[in-house]
């Protein structure tokens, strides 16, 4: 079932209206007929079951045939990702909303080789913003998450001063003792953070400052795991324990 987002003033009474580019994309390239069913989201939570009603030169409309189980995770999770080297944000980006992250974060630490300044950190944040679009619509998510702007190690460990779970991934930690302690923390409504580093790691001083900051290190395993797939891991484990009960 093809998944669009709309904004509140979008939906009147029991139709749905769909324009902008919105309109150019469900004729012309998924090729939608009238009273084929579409997942429509309200982006504040909120899905609905419609069938196309009719398909205009610049608007679709559709009917609202039922409310949906709203898909999002029971916890708010902000994940401050360290910037790699290459396109692999753009992979951490699409792999995070399927894994439910509501934000995504991007970290300029002592251990960052990518420089983002200016119009060129709009440029990408803007390419972000798109995929975390497309995923959301992929992964049939009830919003779309947001991608904030780059910040620096000490801005990111401020800006998660109202979460109330904040776990950090560190190489230099050992055990998965206080792995499982933190997990076990984990329940419906929490506010959570996930910090991960960049290639390189973090520099000891962060890992001290994240500390002071309420941040936990944790361990994730004996292995020493990539960037791009270190916050993965975490975010399922997240995910899995709050829908899973594991």
């Amino acid at each position: 079932m093809h998944h669009f987002f709309v904004k509140p003033d979008q939906i009147v009474g029991q139709e749905i209206v769909l324009s902008g580019p919105d309109v150019n994309h469900g004729k012309n390239v998924l090729r939608l007929k009238e009273g084929e069913q579409i997942l429509i989201s309200d982006g504040a939570g909120q899905d609905y079951r419609c069938a196309v009603k009719a398909l205009g030169a610049e608007e679709i409309r559709a009917t609202i045939l039922e409310l949906e189980e709203e898909r999002e995770l029971s916890s708010w999770i902000t994940l401050y990702q360290g910037l790699p080297k290459g396109d692999k944000m753009e992979l951490i980006i699409q792999k995070a909303v399927e894994l439910g992250a509501a934000r995504i974060v991007p970290v300029a630490t002592k251990h960052t080789v990518v420089k983002l300044e200016g119009k060129r950190e709009e440029g990408k944040r803007k390419r972000w913003q798109a995929i975390a679009e497309s995923g959301a619509k992929q992964s049939k998510r009830s919003r779309i998450p947001e991608i904030a702007p780059v910040m620096t190690f000490r801005e990111a460990l401020a800006s998660a001063s109202d979460c109330e779970l904040k776990l950090f991934a560190y190489e230099n930690q050992e055990g998965t003792e206080e792995t499982k302690a933190q997990l076990s923390r984990v329940l419906p409504g929490l506010k959570i953070g996930v910090l991960i580093g960049p290639e390189g790691g973090f520099d000891p001083e962060e890992a001290q400052q994240a500390r002071e900051s309420g941040w936990v290190p944790i361990s994730l395993g004996r292995r020493i795991l990539r960037t791009e797939t270190a916050g993965l891991a975490l975010l399922a484990l997240l995910m899995m324990r709050l829908e899973g009960g594991v």
